[in-house]
C-alpha cells in the first residue's frame, strides 16, 4: 500500500498533483500537455477531467479512510462493476486502473451530462437495466436481511453518541430479498443526464442484494436534497415504482421505508456529527417520511 500521508493527497476541486500526472503519463495514458482540470462532482474523492489528443478522460484518485457506515470505497469493486458493464451505455466506459504513489486510480471515458433532477420515472428504468445485469462475482454482499438496517442505523448513532436522538426503529414488514447488481449509491449527483441517455457513475460501492437497497437511496428525501433537489412527492414515488416494473418488489419497499427512512435519519445525524453542515436539515425530512410510511 502507498505510503500517503493526509497533506500529500488533494481535496475536492483541486489541483492534480504532479505525482499523479506523471503515473499516468509514464503508462501511457495521457500525454504530457495534456489538460487537467478538476470537477466538482466527487463528494468522496477527488476528480478530474483530462483534455488531450483523444477523446477527454475522468481520473479518479482514491483516498484513504473516505468509506462512511453506508457508502464504501472500493477502488476494485468500482473497476469490476465498469468492465462488466462496458458497452451497456448505463456507465462511463473503463480506460485503465492503477496503484500511484498517492493511492488508487482510474481512468474512464469522459460522460457528458448534467446531474438528474427532472424525471424520475426515467431513473427507475435505468435501475431496473442495472439489476437486471449479472453482477461481477467479486462484488461484496449487501445486507442480508432488515435487521441489518436496524444494526447500522444503531451502530451510527452509537459512534456519535447519540442513541436517544431519534426515535425507536421501527418494525419491518418485509425480508430483504434478491441478489441483485446494485448501484449502492444512486443519489442525484451521481445520476448524469444528456439529452434523453441517463448514466450512473461514481462506481465505488458496488454491491449484490435487494434491490430495494437502490431504490431507497434513490428515494431518500435527505439524498435528493443534500444533492439541490426537492425531495419527491407521494404521486413521483408511486409513478416511479411503477415504472420500475416489479410489484412485488414495490411492495416490499413500501413495507421496508419507515425502515429505510429511520436509517437514514441516523446518516444524516452521523454525517452533519462529522462536519457536513448540508445533512442537519436534512435529518427531519426523513423522519417525517419514516412516521408516514
Amino acid at each position: 500500500m502507498p505510503d500517503t500521508r493526509s497533506h500529500d493527497l488533494p481535496g475536492p476541486s483541486a489541483e492534480a498533483p504532479a505525482a499523479l500526472k506523471r503515473h499516468w503519463q509514464v503508462a501511457g495514458r495521457v500525454t504530457a500537455d495534456a489538460v487537467w482540470t478538476p470537477l466538482s462532482g466527487g463528494r468522496t474523492n477527488p476528480i478530474w477531467r483530462i483534455d488531450g489528443d483523444a477523446d477527454p478522460l475522468v481520473c479518479k484518485l482514491f483516498l484513504p479512510d473516505a468509506a462512511t457506515p453506508l457508502f464504501a470505497n472500493d477502488p476494485a469493486a468500482e473497476w469490476a462493476a465498469l468492465r462488466v458493464l462496458s458497452g451497456q451505455g448505463i456507465a462511463p466506459e473503463p480506460v485503465a486502473s492503477s496503484r500511484t504513489a498517492l493511492g488508487d486510480s482510474l481512468l474512464y471515458r469522459h460522460v457528458s451530462g448534467q446531474p438528474w433532477a427532472t424525471d424520475p420515472t426515467a431513473v427507475a428504468r435505468l435501475l431496473r437495466q442495472l439489476h437486471d445485469a449479472p453482477p461481477p462475482r467479486a462484488l461484496p454482499r449487501a445486507l442480508p436481511d432488515a435487521t441489518g438496517l436496524i444494526e447500522q442505523g444503531r451502530a451510527m448513532l452509537a459512534q456519535i453518541g447519540a442513541m436517544g436522538a431519534l426515535p425507536p426503529a421501527p418494525t419491518a414488514h418485509a425480508a430483504l430479498q434478491g441478489a441483485a447488481f446494485l448501484h449502492g449509491d444512486p443519489i442525484p449527483g451521481n445520476i448524469l443526464q444528456g439529452g434523453d441517455q441517463l448514466t450512473l457513475i461514481d462506481w465505488q460501492c458496488p454491491a449484490i442484494g435487494d434491490p430495494c437497497l437502490d431504490l431507497a437511496l434513490f428515494l431518500s428525501p435527505a439524498m435528493q436534497r443534500v444533492n439541490g433537489n426537492a425531495p419527491l412527492s407521494a404521486d413521483q414515488v408511486t409513478a416511479f415504482l411503477e415504472a420500475y416494473g416489479d410489484p412485488q418488489l414495490a411492495r416490499r419497499y413500501r413495507a421496508l421505508a419507515p425502515l429505510f427512512h429511520w436509517r437514514m435519519a441516523a446518516y444524516c445525524l452521523w454525517k452533519a456529527h462529522h462536519g457536513d453542515a448540508a445533512y442537519a436539515p436534512a435529518m427531519p425530512l426523513e423522519l417525517a417520511a419514516s412516521e408516514q410510511g
